[in-house]
């Protein structure tokens, strides 16, 4: 007999591979900010896919970690890197540092890629995470291009994104353990409201509305929550993770 919660987690799966490459799409077509919100989005089925795994009869397999990392690379790894590297608007600021721009995005690439990597072969069993995972991190970048490059909030600042884009690629491969966002997790609400500000924010955006306006008005106090949510994750996560009990 098939085992649905399985088949339900290859589908969530494959349902954040399909949005990561249309985030892509949308950043090589000028729309950064529905290429933001399709990563946003893919970051719920990759929840999903965590959640349906946990309630299957089976194990998880090899195959099962691998197809989960690629998905994860391409749309919380490439996908970002994409929206750090491709400038459709705003060129007079980004022309000048394009090869600083390039160079940021894959060290952010390959970033997300090693960690991946270390946690499909070593790391999987682990009851956290080691690094900031590449949801979170993916996250980061969309709330450092929302102040700093669409809608750039605080003005276009190529620096701020590059210095910011910076620690998130040595974050992701130091060994600081991070929680995973389950049920216990005390992060587990203000994540979910995290999501919420970001798809908020996003959404409204995408209808340029004019500043001063109560949708502009909204947009940015859900910016500003999805900041204060990311930053929370980032700073207070590491102090969140139980040691584990020393042996002997």
């Amino acid at each position: 007999m098939t085992d649905r919660w399985r088949v339900f987690a290859n589908l969530a799966t494959l349902a954040n591979a399909l949005l990561g490459v249309g985030a892509i799409l949308y950043v090589l077509a000028g729309n950064k900010l529905w290429a933001m919100l399709l990563i946003v989005s893919a970051i719920g089925f990759d929840g999903l896919d965590g959640i349906f795994s946990r309630r299957s009869r089976t194990s998880g397999s090899s195959f099962g970690r691998v197809a989960d990392s690629i998905a994860d690379a391409i749309t919380f790894g490439l996908a970002p890197a994409f929206l750090i590297a491709v400038h459709t608007s705003d060129s007079s600021a980004w022309d000048p540092v394009e090869t600083f721009a390039l160079v940021v995005a894959a060290a952010y690439f390959a970033a997300a890629v090693a960690r991946l990597v270390y946690f499909t072969a070593r790391a999987y069993h682990r009851s956290d995470f080691l690094g900031v995972p590449t949801p979170q991190a993916a996250l980061a970048v969309v709330v450092a291009l929302l102040f700093h490059d669409t809608p750039a909030l605080q003005g276009v600042q190529p620096v701020g994104v590059f210095v910011g884009v910076a620690v998130l690629a040595l974050l992701m491969v130091v060994p600081i353990p991070y929680p995973k966002i389950r049920r216990a997790s005390p992060l587990r609400v203000p994540m979910i409201l995290t999501g919420i500000f970001a798809g908020l924010g996003l959404l409204l955006f995408q209808f340029h509305p004019s500043a001063g306006t109560g949708p502009y008005d909204v947009a940015l106090i859900a910016s500003y929550g999805l900041l204060i949510g990311v930053a929370s994750y980032l700073v207070l996560g590491p102090f969140t993770v139980r040691p584990k009990p020393k042996e002997g």
